[in-house]
């Protein structure tokens, strides 16, 4: 449906007054309510330790698979080492860091763990500045810390491979940003009476909407929901993670921002969709947790002997926590890691003496290995 004489709704003469069918929400709306309740429950119950932990696995998806919507592709490694040095995590030796994975791991970590302060002017310019450290994105220096300028265009929201891009909607013009972003900013600190979830979608979409930098918008917007959602649970704690299930469903994520800013300024089909996407998220998370906790109490058993572990070494221990497909043995290792044979045969043998891998009793042209049973 198309918005009366305007063709995107930031043109509405009702803008930004967003109208949703509250009765039409408040199944799905109960339904990602009563999931959420149930996670949190059963988190309850485990130890400080093991909250960080997971907190750690959580919050590393969340960073990886939101920068991979926007193309940027981090360190898994990197990005939680980053995560675990700032949250005080023990996780053995560190895998080193840049300072553009240090950037974006700081605007996640603010979000999150001080989601009850206001989000400022000053706060937002920083986030965009952590992300962009040397004012360059790839390749095309931009402005950093600054509402776009709009000299090359209207800023048009895209995805797809260079070549053939699909424009889902364009963004409101520059000179009307600076106005647009306090009267989002003051919504954000203050009260409206809306349930928190909702006001969690509507804040994500609302801020993809204005899009006021070059680049990073989709990041910054995520973070924003992040911080809202951390708000809605009271608890600095993630234990689910919104921006790895809108990265399995990318497509549908910019085909309901395409329809709702070519729509009206009823935005019941976003909240819906909105909601079904947290509801996976949230679901999803309990088939993680398991491995998680079990990851967490692989290294918390372990924590004396990994820091003499090598970058290596933790990897494929991750790696193998994580599912590893198929049988480790000595030429996988060597692949993964870029190291000779007798580099992985003298990593393996560490392990197996330390009683962390053990020989696989499958008979096979190659020995294999596998992660010895916890006591």
């Amino acid at each position: 449906m198309i918005c009366g004489d305007c063709f995107y709704i930031w043109q509405s003469k009702d803008w930004p007054d967003w109208q949703f069918d509250l009765a039409a929400v408040a199944g799905p709306l109960a339904e990602v309510s009563l999931l959420r309740g149930r996670l949190l429950g059963r988190l309850a119950g485990v130890g400080l330790s093991l909250q960080k932990q997971a907190d750690l696995e959580i919050l590393t998806n969340e960073v990886v698979k939101s920068s991979e919507i926007e193309g940027v592709r981090l360190d898994i490694q990197s990005v939680r080492s980053s995560i675990a040095l700032k949250l005080g995590v023990d996780i053995g030796a560190l895998a080193p860091s840049d300072k553009y994975t240090d950037g974006v791991v700081d605007m996640v970590l603010d979000a999150t763990s001080n989601y009850m302060e206001a989000l400022t002017l000053e706060r937002l310019l920083g986030w965009h500045r952590a992300l962009f450290p040397s004012g360059y994105s790839g390749m095309f220096k931009i402005t950093v810390g600054a509402f776009r300028n709009d000299v090359t265009g209207p800023m048009q929201v895209v995805s797809g491979p260079v070549g053939r891009q699909r424009v889902h909607f364009e963004a409101p013009p520059a000179e009307r940003l600076e106005a647009e972003i306090q009267q989002f900013l003051d919504w954000v600190n203050s009260e409206q009476g809306l349930h928190p979830l909702i006001k969690a979608g509507l804040g994500h979409l609302w801020f993809v909407t204005l899009h006021p930098f070059e680049d990073g918008n989709g990041r910054i917007a995520r973070a924003i929901g992040d911080m809202l959602l951390t708000r809605a649970d009271n608890s600095p704690h993630r234990f689910y993670s919104l921006s790895s299930q809108i990265q399995r469903e990318h497509k549908s994520y910019y085909d309901i921002l395409e329809s709702t800013q070519k729509g009206s300024m009823d935005v019941t089909n976003w909240l819906f969709w909105f909601f079904d996407t947290l509801t996976k998220a949230i679901a999803g998370a309990f088939n993680d947790l398991e491995s998680v906790l079990t990851k967490a109490r692989f290294w918390q058993h372990w924590a004396l002997v990994s820091p003499r572990l090598n970058e290596r070494q933790i990897k494929m221990l991750n790696m193998l926590l994580e599912g590893f497909k198929g049988k480790l043995t000595t030429s996988k290792w060597a692949i993964i890691n870029k190291c000779s044979q007798d580099t992985a045969l003298r990593d393996i043998n560490d392990l197996v003496s330390l009683g962390i891998l053990q020989i696989s009793k499958e008979k096979g042209r190659s020995t294999s290995y596998l992660l010895a049973e916890l006591p």
